[in-house]
C-alpha cells in the first residue's frame, strides 16, 4: 500500500469518464500500444492517450467504450505522440492491463468522487 494521503490530496487528481471515439495501433511505440482519442465532454473535449492494452483489447473493442482517465496530468511525449490523459487500468492475473470503467452508462465528462 502507498503512503496515506489526505482527502484534499485525492481531490487534486481529476479523474473523469470518457468515451473512446478513435483507436489505432501505435506503430512507433517501443512496446505494443494503441493511440486513443477519448471524448471527455464539452468542458474538457477530446484528449489523446497512449495505452499499452493490446493483450486484452482490439481496436474494434475500444471505439465507443467508456473509460476513466486522469485529465489534469501534464502532457507526456511518447515517441512522436503527445499523450494528454492517463487512461486508467488495473492488472489481470497475467499482469496485462484491464481498463477501469463504470459498470453502467455514465455521463461523459463526469468526475470521479
Amino acid at each position: 500500500m502507498s503512503e496515506l494521503i489526505g482527502y484534499d490530496d485525492f481531490l487534486k487528481v481529476d479523474v473523469r469518464v470518457g468515451r473512446i471515439v478513435a483507436a489505432e495501433v501505435f506503430k512507433e511505440a517501443r512496446r505494443p500500444a494503441y493511440k486513443l482519442v477519448i471524448d471527455f465532454g464539452p468542458e474538457i473535449g477530446e484528449r489523446r492517450s497512449s495505452a499499452q492494452i493490446t493483450e486484452n483489447y482490439t481496436v474494434e473493442d475500444l471505439v465507443g467504450r467508456l473509460v476513466l482517465g486522469v485529465v489534469n496530468f501534464p502532457p507526456k511525449q511518447i515517441g512522436p505522440m503527445r499523450s494528454e490523459v492517463l487512461t486508467l487500468g488495473v492488472p489481470d492475473a497475467a499482469g496485462h492491463v484491464v481498463l477501469v470503467a463504470p459498470d453502467k452508462d455514465a455521463v461523459v465528462g463526469g468526475r470521479l468522487y
